[in-house]
């Protein structure tokens, strides 16, 4: 199956997803992460911590969304990175956000010895209504953080090692979003002890 199929396939998979999904209000989305925030903020008075934590909630949400993800929609392992990235922006996104951030492949070379992809997004439900105070900004807060452990979480449950890190952010000034992921190794299925 050619990319151009495969990726149209996607997109129709995304799209089906999204029509038969239950849907969320995105305004109380948004709003209901933004006090999850600024809770955090309140708790840990230290962006750095701040970030760890909506990192590790966003891991422990891949962790279990995954599982439900690949039952609703039946798809099998990814032939490759290159279908990850397609699957990712095309069907997770599209099915769980109600947005498809652009896909862009960053292909293996001296410079990245590792596969990796970038997701755009034009739009990005956790930020609206969202404007970071300077002292934020200057504290390195990574108010999308979630998202980064999120892809992790979901990707290691189906043994993927990889590092997501979002390297330009609207809301820090930067024209776009842009979320890099990039493969670490494929993780080796272990049967725990005494299941041989």
């Amino acid at each position: 199956m050619s990319l151009s199929t495969s990726a149209a396939r996607h997109k129709s998979l995304g799209d089906d997803l999204y029509k038969r999904s239950d849907k969320v209000n995105g305004e109380l989305f948004a709003l209901t992460y933004g006090a999850l925030v600024v809770q955090l903020i309140k708790d840990y008075e230290d962006y750095d911590e701040v970030n760890k934590q909506l990192e590790k909630m966003g891991y422990n949400i891949g962790v279990r969304l995954i599982e439900d993800f690949l039952a609703r929609t039946g798809l099998g392992r990814c032939k490759d990175f290159t279908e990850v990235g397609e699957v990712m922006a095309k069907v997770a996104f599209r099915s769980l956000l109600a947005i498809t951030p652009s896909l862009i492949h960053h292909p293996v070379s001296p410079t990245q010895p590792k596969p990796a992809f970038s997701l755009i997004f034009d739009e990005n439900p956790l930020t609206d209504f969202v404007e970071l105070p300077e002292e934020a900004v200057e504290g390195g807060l990574v108010y999308a953080k979630v998202l980064e452990g999120v892809i992790r979480g979901a990707l290691e449950m189906i043994q993927t090692s990889v590092t997501a890190q979002i390297v330009s952010d609207t809301l820090r000034g930067d024209e776009r979003t842009e979320l890099r992921v990039t493969l670490v190794r494929y993780l080796e299925e272990e049967m725990p002890p005494g299941d041989d």
